[in-house]
């Protein structure tokens, strides 16, 4: 098994879709790796009034809970009716989450499907916040 591989396999083993009248929940999953090698995982909830949350959420939470914050790697994935397994790249709002979560999951290593892997940092383009505007120069 590949290091990449691994989490994919162990998010996978996760899928467990549950339909409650129009919500689904369950049908996608997340595992990470912290800095220390331990592992979470988490599923998505999706609720009409909002208040629900995506796998990625659900797997830092868990991690939370076991006093750790920093992150080594990170993957989610969906499976189509078809039964064909796709890896999704983190949403904008679990993007920034994990950022937020510890200042060095700036460097965690997302894992993006087909063997493709990317840092957090090239995937939230000006994360740093920016420095105040010159004073313009008065022409008069």
């Amino acid at each position: 098994m590949t290091e990449k591989a691994d989490l994919i396999e162990l998010a996978q083993s996760k899928l467990n879709p549950h339909r409650v009248d129009d919500r689904l929940f369950g049908d996608v999953s997340a595992a990470l790796e912290t800095t220390t090698g331990a592992i979470h995982v988490g599923v998505c909830i999706d609720t009409g009034s909002g208040t629900g949350f995506c796998a990625e959420h659900a797997a830092i939470a868990s991690m939370v809970t076991s006093g750790e914050y920093a992150i080594a790697r990170i993957v989610a994935v969906w499976r189509d009716a078809e039964g064909r397994l796709t890896v999704l790249a983190p949403c904008g709002r679990c993007r920034e989450f994990i950022r937020q979560i510890d200042q060095a999951n700036i460097e965690t290593t997302v894992l993006l499907g087909h063997g493709r892997t990317a840092r957090l940092h090239d995937l939230l383009p000006e994360w740093e916040w920016p420095e105040p505007e010159q004073p313009a120069e008065s022409g008069f």
